[in-house]
């Protein structure tokens, strides 16, 4: 039995397109998906009770770089949201025998290693559902499911309440992990800008990618 990280990842093409508007040209938000999944795989690798790695998508340079890192991969088909790519993710993680799944989104490079330890630590042992929020409260980052078909995740606006909502008609126990650095995801420019000032001049091995591509955009 085996606990089985997760990572739907879309379509670099398409990445962070709401950083268009703050000035971001295409190939900065390219270096800057690119950076922060780097620095998920690796933090993931790093965490005690992370048995295995499988990263969803139909992005060559995400496959490259989740291969690079030692994941598996799964084809993800173009038509899929980011709720069906977690889904594909979520049958490999059965069918491989794992007792439960940790959703994580590839844009929240700040992740402590030890913070995700202590989120799978927090569950318990009947039907759980662990609820990560973004750092507004109302969107879902990392979502820890045991059994991992406990619920179907829905992923979007507002999923933290779909997922407390689809976690109580399911019979299962809800919980809400708060965590700084699984909150900082990046979809907008202020988004950005917390990412930037949380990781400071501190643990240099902490978003070291992202910290890179940052300092080249001078940021």
């Amino acid at each position: 039995m085996s606990l089985v990280a997760v990572l739907p990842v879309k379509r670099f093409a398409t990445a962070k397109e709401r950083l268009a508007d703050d000035g971001l040209s295409a190939g900065e938000r390219l270096a800057l998906a690119t950076g922060m999944l780097s620095d998920v795989l690796a933090a993931l690798r790093r965490c005690e009770f992370v048995d295995d790695v499988v990263v969803v998508t139909g992005e060559p340079g995400a496959e490259s770089l989740a291969r690079g890192a030692g994941a598996q991969v799964l084809a993800d088909d173009p038509q899929d949201d980011h709720s069906d790519a977690a889904v594909r993710g979520i049958r490999w993680a059965i069918d491989d025998g794992a007792f439960a799944v940790l959703l994580v989104a590839s844009d929240t490079p700040a992740l402590d290693p030890a913070d995700v330890d202590r989120l799978i630590e927090s569950a318990g042992e009947g039907p759980e559902v662990v609820i990560v929020p973004d750092r507004h409260g109302e969107g879902t980052n990392a979502l820890l499911l045991q059994p991992p078909d406990v619920i179907r995740p829905a992923f979007g606006e507002g999923s933290r309440e779909r997922h407390e909502a689809l976690a109580r008609n399911a019979g299962a126990t809800v919980t809400i992990f708060e965590c700084q650095s699984l909150g900082l995801d990046v979809d907008t420019a202020s988004d950005l800008a917390a990412l930037s000032s949380s990781l400071g001049p501190g643990d240099a091995q902490t978003a070291s990618h992202t910290r890179a591509v940052l300092a080249r955009q001078g940021r």
